[in-house]
């Protein structure tokens, strides 16, 4: 059987070897509240899990800076390699957010008293990031557009080469769709712990918080594939015929 206080002693006064030196694991283990001051074991669980969150989103911004400066040094290997790191952080933020799933809102309950004010929006990696995409596009204009006059629609149809250009924009896209999933999940997450018609800890409706979830970084990048379709659909007809001879239904045209 397992001594709980014994564990919890061990949990805080970690054996610092080198390697627990050099990861400044003390330090990292004392950024949790004591444990005997949890309001519930699952305050912990919280506070890991927003904090990791928090350290993911610090190297995405540091490797979207990475990116700018290869953008701008014509390195698209390496911007494309990086690109597969964010993608991957960003997936990984959105499936550890399934671990607070295992939380009753009860429990959430007796953690946001612990919290004051705060609430996920203030999140200082989270507003960081939200600041990043557009210098981002901005690089990525002057680097694979404006050398040679191209638009988006010349990337992605008029002039399209699969080269690149276009690669690079794909890249910066999937950073957008993958945020965005991230928001999405993180809004049912607080659905699921709050509930639907509740205020937030600020006061404010959490359907405001959907708002976020509609944002694009790259709209262009979004806007061009509409234009496409609608510029394709006008050659060859929004109603087509039916290649099972069967009569058209609600999904015809798409």
């Amino acid at each position: 059987m397992l001594d709980k206080n014994d564990v919890h002693h061990r949990i805080e006064t970690p054996d610092m070897k080198d390697y627990g030196v050099y990861l400044a694991v003390d330090r990292l283990l004392d950024c949790q509240k004591p444990l005997a001051d949890l309001c519930t074991p699952d305050e912990l669980q919280f506070q890991i899990v927003h904090q990791v969150e928090e350290l993911w989103m610090k190297l995405i911004a540091f490797t979207l800076a990475e990116i700018d400066g290869h953008m701008a040094a014509g390195e698209t290997m390496r911007v494309l390699s990086l690109f597969t790191r964010v993608h991957q952080l960003m997936r990984l933020m959105t499936d550890q957010l399934s671990l607070l799933e295992t939380m009753s809102p009860f429990d959430y309950q007796s953690i946001r008293l612990q919290l004051g004010n705060g609430s996920g929006q203030e999140s200082p990696g989270f507003q960081l990031l939200l600041t990043l995409p557009q210098p981002l596009w901005a690089r990525y204009k002057a680097a694979y557009l404006d050398p040679t006059t191209r638009s988006v629609a010349d990337v992605y149809d008029t002039g399209y080469q699969h080269d690149e250009a276009y690669m690079v924009a794909e890249a910066l896209i999937e950073f957008d769709e993958l945020f965005q999933i991230f928001r999405a999940h993180h809004i049912y997450l607080i659905h699921r712990s709050i509930g639907m018609g509740s205020k937030s800890l600020k006061g404010r409706p959490v359907e405001l918080l959907n708002a976020g979830a509609r944002h694009r970084f790259f709209p262009e990048l979004w806007d061009i594939r509409a234009e496409m379709t609608d510029r394709w659909g006008a050659e060859y007809g929004v109603k087509r015929d039916s290649i099972s001879g069967a009569p058209a239904g609600h999904g015809s045209g798409l």
